[in-house]
């Protein structure tokens, strides 16, 4: 029998260190996507707030793009930030990937992450509107 769970990695270091899949689908059409930061090629691709959150959703929809699926699939956003100073410029970042979409979101501030140099980390869910997984 097969799983049912379909798994997606995108080869960050972590997810092997770590042990966890870049995103997974749920039988319903339901996929989470794990914690995407400014890692691009397994390099931080460092910048200001604005840029990390770009290319942290970036990550994010390379996964959700590996399922089928794209930004216009995408009902909540969950984004991390290292200091409050940074909403704005977060926050201009979601506006211009998601403003036709709105999804439901969450801006959270935390001690910190992983690395000292990422600001921003961001959580992606998505549904498949035919409410089964890809074949």
């Amino acid at each position: 029998m097969t799983d049912p769970v379909r798994r997606v990695t995108t080869g960050a270091p972590w997810e092997e260190q770590f042990g966890y899949s870049r995103a997974v689908e749920l039988p319903g059409g339901l996929v989470l996507v794990s914690g995407c930061t400014s890692v691009v090629d397994g390099a931080i691709a460092e910048g200001g707030p604005y840029e990390q959150a770009i290319n942290s959703f970036g990550v994010a929809f390379a996964a959700l793009a590996q399922l089928g699926l794209g930004a216009e699939d995408v009902v909540r956003t969950r984004m991390y930030l290292t200091h409050a100073r940074d909403a704005e410029e977060v926050g201009r970042a979601h506006k211009e990937l998601f403003d036709a979409i709105r999804p439901a979101a969450s801006m959270l501030i935390v001690a910190g992450l992983v690395d000292s140099r990422l600001v921003v980390e961001v959580e992606v869910e998505a549904y498949r509107r035919d409410g089964g997984a890809a074949s």
